[in-house]
């Protein structure tokens, strides 16, 4: 078990990685990942592409994800530590989304924000059942965007951190169809450690709202809006988790092409066998 974007012992987000994946079944991955009962668990697998180094499924309690970001750090922390010698400097992982490329940056895993499957503005009406179910009204909102690349994210920018901080979200308010992956941030003041507070939203399979403690795939798709809109420059670190008591920060920088990395500490807490 690996601890991800944390900024100290038992300080980010868990994640379950099971190598020597392949004897497995989809329903066995599934069982396992139910079992473990975390936000993410992934599988390592050999990769199906001449491209790739490793390839990693990454499940959540109601299903498969093709991208995540703390799976992607954390599988390729274990891959590393398990033996996994990279063909080069970058590491490519293989996932439902595609390769991603993954770099040691400060001494940290960093991996490149993959390209948004959705982008563009809120429309009113979503945005109003949205707001509600955070408790703001849409005034409130700074500017909201669809941040989607992988997991669904609709970001939200509030007024300031404080803001962020104090959401109390209700699922019970949604009027709307479906599930909801909302992504919340405000700027912290600027003399601070980091630049902005990240909260994500997502519905659960009791039918209620989960919030995750640090979030790699919405740090990516943020931050890749924030610094495309010019509200911040690279680098910079986010920070998420505070009202979980966590405290992660997220490592973001960007290369003269455009090209978004995220990045974090990745560190092995447990080890041992899974018998089925």
């Amino acid at each position: 078990m690996v601890d991800v974007f944390g900024s100290g012992p038992l300080s980010g987000n868990p994640l379950a990685v099971v190598v020597d994946s392949d004897g497995l079944e989809t329903r066995e991955m599934e069982r396992i990942t139910r079992w473990m009962n975390l936000s993410e668990t992934a599988f390592l697998l050999p990769p199906t592409s001449p491209e790739a180094d490793y390839r990693v499924r990454i499940f959540t309690l109601v299903g498969e994800l093709p991208f995540a970001g703390h799976p992607t750090l954390g599988s390729c922390h274990t891959w590393l530590a398990t033996g996994g010698e990279p063909r080069s400097e970058v590491v490519v992982q293989e996932c439902g989304a595609g390769m991603v490329p993954i770099r040691r940056q400060d001494g940290r895993l960093a991996f490149a924000a993959p390209p948004l499957l959705r982008e563009g503005p809120v429309d009113a009406q979503y945005l109003a059942q949205v707001s509600r179910v955070l408790g703001v009204s849409p005034g409130d909102v700074v500017d909201s965007r669809w941040v989607d690349n992988g997991p669904g994210w609709v970001g939200l920018l509030l007024d300031g951190s404080d803001e962020v901080l104090g959401l109390d979200p209700d699922f019970g308010r949604f009027e709307g169809d479906g599930d909801l992956d909302i992504g919340v941030v405000g700027f912290h003041p600027p003399s601070s450690e980091c630049s902005y507070e990240v909260r994500a939203f997502f519905t659960n399979d009791q039918g209620g709202m989960t919030e995750d403690p640090v979030t790699g795939s919405l740090n990516a798709s943020v931050a890749q809006w924030l610094l495309e809109t010019g509200r911040v420059t690279a680098p910079l670190v986010a920070s998420q988790g505070t009202r979980l008591g966590r405290a992660g920060r997220v490592f973001v920088d960007q290369d003269p092409d455009g090209t978004v990395w995220v990045g974090g500490e990745s560190v092995t807490v447990v080890e041992g066998t899974i018998d089925i």
